[in-house]
């Protein structure tokens, strides 16, 4: 029930990372450092792939979709995070707040299914090598990207309207650096039930569909390079696929740490840093994780590079 004498509130505090006041600076030039690294490393491997035809297959063609989904997505919170660090109050308007929220979840659910659909093609690369350029076609490409935002628009309208239907009173704080879910529901004065069982089930089928999905292809994956005779062929094929196991362990990971654990587990605290993993950590490696060991994005990278020389 919401109090007879309660102020609704207008807008929201963000708490930030830490209020330890000699840490603001340092925290500040990382954060900076991270979000200029991930900003340039995505946009150099959304160019490469544009600019170089040899990369137009089915696998740049997710890594395409995957560095602009992590271009946006840090850029929808860590700009508000960096003058976190500088100001004594932050302050976010209501709307500004559940805006943020929206295009938070968005971003978020489509890279679960990005990486879901990247698993999806090397299985169908080493398990079905024959049957690649027909299985992947453009038009399956096109129609799982597609249904990659159809579910993160849809994950996010269910997010933001359940969160737009709470009444917050009075108590404006949130603990976090970002509008995030689970702070924004600590501070409701109205029942969150719906809420919480909302966040159960369309976050558990927003990892766990995915992450499933993932390790049952890796598994079939496994299974065919060790039927692989030749050394040379095994180290390939595991070559090809340790990077996105990488990028795949490190955000579902973090992100089912936060969402699937019981709200009694562990305090707000423990979240914020490990939501920092998830949400500038992996947008900032992806790039560097799916390029360093890829002769075909050294190769573009020398050619395009080349080109603008000469």
């Amino acid at each position: 029930m919401v109090p007879g004498n309660a102020s609704f509130v207008t807008e929201f505090i963000l708490m930030g990372l830490t209020d330890v006041p000699d840490l603001q600076l340092p925290l500040f030039c990382l954060f900076l450092v991270m979000y200029v690294v991930t900003v340039l490393g995505n946009l150099c491997l959304i160019n490469l792939i544009g600019l170089n035809s040899h990369l137009h297959t089915p696998m740049y063609f997710f890594l395409f979709n995957l560095s602009f989904i992590d271009l946006c997505y840090s850029s929808v919170f860590t700009p508000k995070m960096l003058i976190n660090f500088l100001s004594r109050k932050n302050i976010i308007s209501y709307l500004g707040c559940m805006t943020q929220l929206y295009f938070f979840c968005f971003f978020a659910i489509s890279e679960c299914y990005v990486l879901m659909s990247m698993a999806y093609d090397r299985y169908v690369a080493i398990c079905n090598p024959l049957l690649y350029n027909v299985v992947m076609s453009p038009k399956v490409c096109s129609s799982l990207m597609l249904g990659s935002y159809l579910m993160a628009f849809s994950g996010a309208m269910a997010h933001t309207g359940c969160m737009l239907r709470l009444t917050f009173c009075d108590v404006n704080t949130i603990n976090h650096y970002f509008c995030d879910i689970l702070p924004l529901l600590q501070l409701s004065c109205m029942s969150t039930y719906v809420n919480e069982l909302v966040v159960f089930i369309v976050a558990g089928i927003n990892v766990i569909v995915p992450s499933v999905t993932i390790f049952v292809s890796y598994g079939f994956i496994l299974s065919s390079i060790l039927s692989i005779s030749s050394t040379e062929g095994r180290s390939k094929a595991f070559s090809t696929c340790s990077s996105h196991i990488v990028a795949v362990s490190l955000f579902f990971g973090s992100a089912a740490f936060v969402y699937l654990k019981p709200s009694s587990a562990g305090s707000m605290d423990e979240g914020k840093i490990s939501s920092v993993f998830y949400t500038n950590v992996v947008p900032m490696m992806n790039p560097f994780i799916y390029s360093l060991r890829n002769k075909d994005v050294k190769i573009a990278l020398r050619k395009t590079v080349s080109r603008r020389v000469f």
